[in-house]
């Protein structure tokens, strides 16, 4: 709201949209009595000294009703002095006498009827400021907003959203500060800033036996200078953070980065002058593939005082130069605070300029399919209120939102915030998401190995993700359903691993995959002699229903088997195909023949000769799950190739 200083409000007095009507007095038709009183109340004014000045102005209005100037500043005095409803009376009769007098009374008239919840009353009075000729451009946008607000709230005020918020265990939430919560995929940990003893920092939990343990510090990240608003990975493995005014500092707040090898987080580093500018750059939200970074800033080429803005990581580890998000999130005015949910689609953000309740309002927009970003919608009231709302975060199953709040003041001080959680109303949660979560390991010794996990949408090119598990061979990666998806597991010396993910028609949250991938090695130990290995499941080769013609999809998985015999000219396979139990043993034994050849088939058009392949049905012989059900029947379809020993 825009706050009239009495200042401002004597000089639009004294000033000058004077009116030729005499249906009201100015200082010059007062009496001695009435001006010696406006005159001890411009004094009293001058010197805050409320009660005297509305004393003063009410003797001049008991002598003078229509006086102008009186009325007008007796609104703003009672204004000040928090009494809205008795500045609306005033402000009211000022308007009647003098609808033109000072035309910047509409406005703050309209302001009063806001606060005081009279939406119906404060539009017309927004609409009466926007119809005369006054010529401030920032009070006129701020006039448009403020119309667009009222409407909202009345319909918001009209349909409450359910909310019901509960603080966090006392081993979290203390007599101090906690804030700004992250969670990593499998909501495990959570990582909040704390702050003690004056200094902010980073505190861990973890939700051990359905209870979340009592917080503790993160001392391989904690400084003796403050750090806070943090995002952690969806994996656990990876933290931006915010740190200001540091000795490597770009500006005044940058972005930092840390990762974790085991338990241990190692040093965290400025993100360097690609992502951080001289200017405040601060409330970092990884998505949940890790590529995309959006985070808050005033930098220049924004469109308002604070935008959100994205950067992205390359295959190469590196950052692109971040850009602006743009309209429709970004307004004239202030958004902050993104949570890019682990969906991939839905940001959660903090914004004064689009319509809302008043001061900051949390808001939601959804990526569409065509890379562009659905008008936000307001999370609606009471979860928005008429106070700022701080910022919010999101579990990964869209049932539960956490966020934190002022629970108690220090008189020294700023107010102290506990973190809450509240159930997620469905018409404003994210997509559902699950997660694949892996270790790998030597299929021969059981040891743990590092190697590339790589997840694409089925019948897509692009990644979706793309990284190496941590040193002990395990990767989390989050699945947002609605998509199908092929993942393959790769390390150099060992055969590929590939598994498929059909979540393109789930209705609801699906469970958590949880996956040993053993990777057969293609060399002896020793020497490179190649060793016999067991079948390898090409989980993404389809084919169209009962037939043996191969589907665009099962492209990428083709092509990295023939890449595999490329890189390997010694190799030799078989490619095997198999059959569930439904329909008769010729036909099935016929169909698995027929698509392990069309498999043979594709490697010979792509050059692979002919001595290194062979093919085989099996029809329905070897099962690998029961066919009693659709599941262990899908998983006994399938396609497969084995290493043949050396000639």
């Amino acid at each position: 709201m825009l706050r009239f200083s009495f200042l401002t409000s004597l000089f639009l007095l004294l000033g000058i949209f004077a009116s030729a009507q005499a249906d009201y007095l100015t200082l010059d038709d007062l009496s001695g009595k009435a001006k010696r009183a406006f005159e001890r109340a411009q004094g009293f004014i001058e010197r805050r000294d409320l009660p005297r000045a509305e004393r003063a102005l009410s003797e001049v209005l008991e002598e003078e009703p229509t006086m102008i100037r009186a009325r007008i500043l007796l609104g703003h005095v009672r204004y000040e002095s928090g009494n809205r409803s008795g500045a609306i009376e005033h402000y009211q009769r000022a308007l009647e006498l003098a609808p033109q007098y000072d035309q910047r009374l509409w406005y703050q008239y309209a302001e009063t009827l806001r606060q005081e919840r009279l939406f119906a009353e404060a539009a017309v009075a927004y609409r009466q400021f926007l119809e005369t000729d006054e010529k401030n451009d920032v009070l006129r946008k701020r006039a448009e907003q403020q119309l667009a607000n009222v409407a909202f709230a009345a319909e918001a005020l009209a349909n409450p959203q359910p909310f019901d918020p509960e603080p966090l265990p006392s081993g979290i939430n203390t007599p101090q500060a906690e804030y700004l919560p992250s969670f990593t995929a499998d909501q495990s940990l959570l990582v909040y800033t704390a702050v003690r003893q004056g200094q902010e920092d980073f505190y861990q939990s973890r939700y051990i036996d359905s209870t979340w343990t009592a917080g503790e510090p993160i001392a391989s990240l904690n400084t003796s200078r403050n750090e806070g608003a943090q995002t952690i990975s969806a994996d656990g493995r990876v933290m931006v953070f915010t740190a200001c005014n540091r000795p490597e500092s770009q500006g005044g707040c940058d972005l930092y980065i840390a990762y974790r090898t085991d338990s241990v987080w190692g040093t965290p580093k400025n993100m360097g002058p690609t992502i951080n500018t001289r200017f405040w750059d601060s409330q970092p939200s990884l998505s949940a593939n890790g590529r995309l970074l959006y985070f808050a800033s005033n930098r220049p080429g924004g469109k308002g005082k604070n935008d959100i803005w994205i950067t992205y990581r390359q295959t190469n580890g590196t950052w692109i130069r971040p850009v602006n998000a743009g309209a429709p999130i970004n307004t004239e005015r202030s958004e902050q605070s993104p949570f890019i949910h682990s969906d991939g689609r839905t940001l959660y953000f903090m914004s004064d300029g689009h319509p809302g309740l008043g001061g900051f309002d949390l808001f939601l927009a959804r990526l569409q399919a065509d890379g562009t970003w659905n008008e936000p919608r307001n999370l609606g009231y009471p979860i928005n209120t008429f106070s700022n709302e701080g910022a919010l975060t999101v579990q990964r199953d869209g049932r539960y939102a956490y966020f934190s709040k002022d629970v108690r003041d220090r008189p020294e001080g700023e107010p102290l915030t506990d973190i809450y959680r509240f159930e997620l109303p469905e018409n404003i949660r994210p997509a559902p998401v699950t997660y694949v979560q892996a270790q790998v390991r030597d299929a021969r010794t059981l040891e743990p190995l590092t190697a590339t996990a790589l997840l694409t949408p089925t019948g897509e090119e692009l990644a979706y993700y793309d990284d190496s598990t941590d040193i002990n061979g395990q990767f989390l990666i989050c699945l947002p359903v609605g998509k199908d998806y092929a993942l393959t597991v790769e390390r150099a010396g060992y055969l590929f691993y590939s598994d498929y993910f059909g979540l393109s028609e789930a209705a609801t949250l699906q469970k958590p995959f949880q996956l040993e991938v053993l990777l057969q090695p293609i060399e002896a130990p020793g020497d490179t002699a190649i060793d016999e290995s067991a079948p390898v499941v090409l989980r993404n080769v389809f084919f169209a229903t009962g037939s043996a013609e191969l589907l665009p999809a099962s492209e990428n998985e083709l092509h990295r088997l023939y890449r595999l015999l490329e890189d390997r000219p010694a190799l030799r396979i078989r490619i095997n195909g198999h059959t569930d139990n439904v329909g008769s043993d010729a036909d099935n034994q016929a169909l698995s023949e027929a698509r392990a050849k069309a498999v043979y088939d594709y490697l010979l058009d792509q050059g692979i000769k002919r001595e290194r392949l062979t093919y085989k049905g099996f029809g329905e012989e070897v099962p690998i799950a029961t066919n009693d059900t659709p599941e262990g029947r899908q998983r006994n379809r399938r396609t497969e190739f084995e290493v043949l020993p050396l000639n």
